[in-house]
């Protein structure tokens, strides 16, 4: 794996603060809090007040796919920042680098894919130009 870049690289930043309840029986954060802890990376992007991807009657975001690497434990208690940006955009697709840290070390990665839908149908729909323009300042170069 080639070294995941700093937090601050990212175009966008959020954080979580590990609770109690997300502790597995080695005491460390279970697996599966990965997977939410990136949510709020891809959700707190799309949810920016300018992109504002959650709030259109037409159209929303699903994810599609996630791939996950774990790189080191994450312990509680604590906070995780997490780093998200744009690798591409598809026809009707996105295409997300993400990776978590605690006090600066990268404890995983992931590449995520969110497909944009039809609010009535649920089937993919293409993205719009205007979408297109509010995610420009979010695409990352970072080679993963």
């Amino acid at each position: 794996m080639t070294e995941p870049p700093k937090i601050e690289d990212f175009p966008h930043q959020d954080y979580d603060k590990l609770r109690y309840g997300d502790l597995d029986t080695l005491g460390h954060v279970n697996n599966v809090v990965f997977a939410t802890l990136f949510s709020t990376g891809r959700t707190g992007l799309f949810g920016l007040p300018d992109i504002d991807a959650w709030n259109r009657a037409d159209v929303t975001f699903v994810i599609a796919r996630l791939e996950l690497d774990y790189h080191a434990e994450l312990r509680w208690p604590g906070t995780v920042e997490s780093g998200t940006g744009i690798k591409s955009i598809g026809k009707s697709s996105v295409a997300l680098f993400q990776a978590l840290y605690q006090a600066q070390n990268c404890v995983a990665t992931a590449h995520t894919v969110m497909v944009q839908v039809s609010a009535k149908t649920h089937r993919p729909v293409p993205i719009s130009d205007t979408m297109r323009a509010l995610l420009a300042p979010y695409m990352f170069m970072f080679r993963s």
